[in-house]
């Protein structure tokens, strides 16, 4: 049974805001932003339908995030914890994968895809309302952008394996404590 008042998700990992809805508390989102139409920029979401084909453990919520619109706002704030995996345009090479830990918008590299001004204002909002989730931002590096494709280069394509591995490592160290 998981404890109704403890989760550890090491320090860094670690909530202290008040939920709105109790039953998210002990959970952890991974959620896949970007535009599906747009080629490479649309990974994060197929790294979400990749994951969705896996096993993961039973306090795990995926999502297809979109283009990360301020609707996304009331969904984050019940989480204690949310992966975001979305695409960066970086200069280097395609399919590049880097694991980062904002506690910020303004920590959240400058280089994000075409969405990236309405994820970062999403993330000040949450803060300013005292209810934004502790964040790990997995990046994918994409050379560019191709309109109304929804297949990914065969690059960045290569890199969702390891997409789904990361994702799991990152997993593999949240411990839920149990009474």
């Amino acid at each position: 049974m998981i404890s109704d008042d403890v989760m550890e998700l090491q320090k860094l990992f670690y909530q202290t805001h008040d939920y709105s809805d109790k039953k998210y508390k002990d959970r952890v989102l991974v959620l896949g932003i970007g535009n599906y139409l747009m080629g490479d920029e649309g990974v994060g979401v197929h790294a979400v339908q990749a994951l969705s084909k896996t096993e993961l453990p039973d306090f795990v919520d995926l999502m297809d995030g979109g283009t990360g619109s301020f609707d996304l706002m009331p969904v984050m704030a019940n989480y204690p914890l949310v992966i975001f995996i979305d695409a960066t345009m970086d200069f280097r090479p395609p399919g590049t994968i880097d694991i980062l830990y904002p506690k910020f918008a303004a920590d959240f590299p400058s280089v994000l895809s075409a969405h990236d001004v309405g994820l970062k204002d999403m993330i000040d909002a949450l803060e300013f309302k005292g209810e934004l989730p502790k964040i790990i931002l997995i990046t994918v590096s994409i050379k560019g952008m191709t309109p109304m494709d929804i297949n990914l280069s065969d690059e960045v394509q290569k890199s969702i394996p390891n997409v789904v591995d990361t994702v799991k490592g990152v997993l593999s160290k949240i411990k839920l404590i149990e009474k």
